[in-house]
């Protein structure tokens, strides 16, 4: 991955960025939508805003240092890395924060962990094992949860341990009218003995003390119509 980054001036610099530009850059999907809405923000959208407003101390006061659109974070026992919508590098007085943004509408977090790794390999394993002690998940976990949750979330700890951030942090911004695949992002959080809400902040630690925050954004709608 490099480490040169070049700027992004309008919704349409995005695309080339994304894993398939033709296939997702389309109207109603959740990378057109989470392009342009975080581009006319140039910093929170609003209803994010919003949200971590109302979290309290210290979230309510984080400011957006650095945000970088389809940001990959390399991972041990596959090739692919953990492509996060957003990675938000973001500062509440003197703490920063990792905070991966994933985008939804109508799609899924991808396979059930049980279901991906029914194509058993050396790889696979190295992987899994890794993602759950980074997280502090025991191996005996519920294995319906999905798979893109798991490694998006390690993800946002891994940067914060690179960019020597206290604070890690997932955020999924869905333009959903029905809020669809929720339930499975709740019963992701509840691995960590959180209940998650629509339109609300949850917090927890990892067992090495970092906070680890989990939120669920409501998008604007009409967002989908660009």
């Amino acid at each position: 991955m490099s480490q040169i980054l070049l700027p992004v001036n309008k919704p349409e610099d995005w695309q080339p960025h994304l894993g398939d530009p033709q296939k997702h850059w389309k109207s109603g999907h959740s990378a057109k939508a989470l392009a342009y809405c975080w581009q006319e923000a140039q910093g929170f959208p609003k209803e994010v805003k919003s949200v971590l407003t109302a979290a309290g101390n210290p979230v309510s006061r984080l400011e957006p240092l650095l945000i970088l659109p389809e940001h990959k974070v390399p991972l041990p026992g596959r090739s692919t890395a953990s492509q996060s919508d957003i990675w938000i590098l973001a500062k509440s007085e003197n703490q920063l924060f990792s905070i991966a943004v994933e985008g939804k509408v109508s799609e899924s977090f991808g396979e059930p962990v049980n279901h991906w790794i029914l194509e058993d390999s050396k790889g696979k394993q190295e992987r899994l094992e890794f993602l759950l002690k980074k997280l502090g998940i025991r191996s005996d976990f519920d294995k319906t949860i999905r798979y893109q949750l798991l490694h998006r979330t390690a993800s946002a700890v891994i940067e914060a341990e690179r960019f020597l951030a206290s604070h890690a942090m997932v955020i999924i911004h869905s333009f959903s009218p029905k809020n669809e695949w929720f339930d499975d992002f709740a019963k992701f959080v509840w691995l960590f003995g959180s209940t998650p809400e629509v339109n609300s902040v949850v917090s927890t630690k990892l067992p090495n003390g970092m906070p680890l925050h989990f939120a669920w954004v409501h998008g604007n709608e009409e967002y989908l119509k660009k």
